[in-house]
C-alpha cells in the first residue's frame, strides 16, 4: 500500500514547493535554454501533486524564467494576458 506524503507543517507561502517532482531534479533542469529543454521540464510536471499551486505562484510572483507549473515563460505570459483581458 502505497502512502499518500504528508503536508509540510510550514505555514510559509513556499512550503508546497516540498512536495512537487521537481524536488528530485537540479533547479537548472527547470531553466532551460531550448525547447528541448523546456520539453523536459514538462514531462517532469506532469502529474505534480502541486502543479496547480505552482503555476498560480509563478503567475501571483509574476516569475519570468524558467519552467513553473509545466508552463514556459511564454505561456505564462499568455496566461496573464488572457486574465488581463477577461477582468
Amino acid at each position: 500500500m502505497q502512502s499518500t506524503p504528508a503536508l509540510p507543517t510550514d505555514d510559509s507561502t513556499t512550503a508546497w514547493m516540498r512536495l512537487g517532482n521537481c524536488r528530485n531534479y537540479p533547479p537548472a533542469t527547470f531553466f532551460p535554454s531550448d525547447g528541448v529543454g523546456v520539453d523536459r521540464a514538462r514531462k517532469i510536471c506532469n502529474g505534480c501533486p502541486v502543479l496547480d499551486t505552482c503555476l498560480e505562484y509563478a503567475l501571483d510572483q509574476r516569475i519570468e524564467h524558467g519552467v513553473w507549473g509545466g508552463c514556459s515563460e511564454r505561456e505564462r505570459r499568455r496566461i496573464l494576458k488572457r486574465r488581463k483581458i477577461s477582468v
